[in-house]
């Protein structure tokens, strides 16, 4: 993305600047792609322009066009797009702001939070996730309670991406919303907190009644690294879905939990060789004398991955 900077030119931002005047929207669209091309900060009011150009095809491309610049005065251009009655290019505006890096452009952005349409509140806070200013928390705790899931999906992204520990207690809400998509998110930002209490809301997870929820449930717990809660990881290795059993395997390996030996061990039998390898893989972690015999009967499994990482595991633990 380049900033809203003049800089070196590769192209003739005049010559395309006449042709955006053209009467025939085809030409003015590809006269915006053109803009692209210069790789100048030039192009920018000229996208701007072109962003309210009476054609909607043009409309959008010049909304796209934006998102390879960033600054303030981008951010404003394709917030005026975001409110276009056409909805591909408010969509493409949205997509737009969501590559801003500038956090100069949170002052535009964060009065739109709280915006009547939800789309728009929705893009809004998926731009501010990753401009990650700390004035954006507010708006975004507050938006965990609003009526559009979409809109609570992005705000949990907001939380997640500013890693504060106070907003512990509402992203652990959040793993409890009716809404599949924003349980899930709520989950993956648990991550950062590397406590007891995030561990146990990702362990409570294991239970959602949706197993995309319950896989990253188990690999979150990996990632917060907290052994407390490995009764539960041990649970979920009977799981229906081989994804959850495989981020649970992967998890224990991380914790190197040495009691979950004798629950990894029979997966080295498992008919999916990717669950075979992550099982030796978790024993090869743990590194438990006990997993010695387990593994030396499989170093002739048929997968060549499943053989490599069977004889890793074998080293790690040692010849005892």
């Amino acid at each position: 993305m380049a900033a809203f900077e003049p800089f070196e030119a590769f192209g003739d931002v005049e010559e395309i600047a006449e042709r955006l005047a053209s009467a025939d929207p085809s030409v003015r669209r590809l006269a915006v792609i053109d803009l692209v091309e210069t790789s100048s900060g030039e192009a920018v009011p000229l996208l701007a322009q072109a962003v309210r150009d009476a054609a909607a095809e043009v409309r959008q491309q010049a909304a796209r066009a934006l998102g390879e610049f960033d600054g303030v005065e981008v951010a404003k251009a394709l917030l005026g797009a975001v409110l276009d009655p056409d909805a591909d290019v408010a969509q493409a505006a949205a997509d737009s702001l969501a590559e801003l890096r500038n956090p100069a452009a949170s002052d535009l952005l964060l009065p739109l939070a709280a915006h009547s349409s939800a789309f728009v509140r929705a893009a809004i806070f998926r731009a501010l996730k990753a401009l990650q200013v700390g004035a954006s928390l507010g708006p975004a705790i507050a938006a965990l309670g609003d009526d559009d899931p979409a809109v609570r999906v992005q705000a949990v992204g907001v939380i997640g991406y500013l890693k504060k520990t106070e907003t512990l207690p509402s992203l652990i809400h959040a793993t409890r919303d009716e809404n599949a998509e924003i349980r899930l998110a709520a989950v993956n930002a648990l991550s950062f907190a590397r406590n007891e209490a995030a561990a146990q809301a990702a362990a409570d997870a294991l239970s959602d009644r949706e197993w995309q929820v319950r896989t990253v449930a188990a690999e979150t717990i990996g990632r917060i690294g907290q052994a407390s809660v490995a009764t539960a990881l041990v649970a979920s290795l009977t799981d229906s879905y081989w994804q959850v059993r495989q981020r649970a395997l992967q998890s224990l390996g991380k914790l190197r939990i040495r009691d979950a030996v004798g629950a990894i061990a029979p997966f080295l039998d498992d008919n999916l060789p990717s669950l075979r390898k992550d099982a030796a893989a978790a024993l090869g972690d743990i590194a438990d004398p006990r997993a010695r015999e387990a593994l030396a009967a499989h170093t002739a499994d048929e997968d060549p991955d499943v053989r490599k990482t069977v004889i890793w595991a074998l080293g790690q633990i040692g010849e005892g």
